[in-house]
């Protein structure tokens, strides 16, 4: 898929190692800068200490679920918020709801698509006006 959308520093946060060192693998294949996490409290750090314009986030993780992980991001003293996006097989109206009151800034319905996620993710950063 040709793009003229720049690299971005990419964190992949789920617990599901296989399906993170997965979209990791993709993600760097087209430029990304990629760092991974296996769960929520994880996340959290690597989202600290990597400064990521993109966070891909679960929601379901046990211990702390994706919901924590974006309150606890949107609360990191950086110059400049990562764009959230939850990438997750739940989504009903209530479960979105909640992801916008995190401050998810948008929801990508497991399984998607490779050419989907790109997408996703390259019109995400531009509405939002990320990095």
């Amino acid at each position: 898929m040709a793009s003229q959308f720049a690299p971005k520093r990419i964190l992949v946060v789920d617990d599901n190692r296989d399906a993170a060192d997965l979209m990791v693998e993709l993600l760097t294949m087209h430029g990304h800068v990629t760092a991974v996490a296996y769960g929520g409290e994880e996340g959290i750090r690597s989202a600290a200490a990597f400064g990521p314009d993109v966070v891909l986030l679960d929601l379901g993780m046990p211990v702390v679920d994706g919901f924590a992980v974006a309150s606890a991001v949107r609360e990191l003293p950086v110059p400049v918020q990562p764009v959230l996006i939850a990438y997750s097989a739940w989504n009903d109206p209530t479960i979105r709801g909640r992801a916008l009151d995190c401050g998810f800034d948008d929801h990508l319905l497991k399984p998607a698509r490779f050419d989907e996620l790109l997408r996703r993710l390259e019109s995400t950063v531009r509405r939002t006006g990320g990095q």
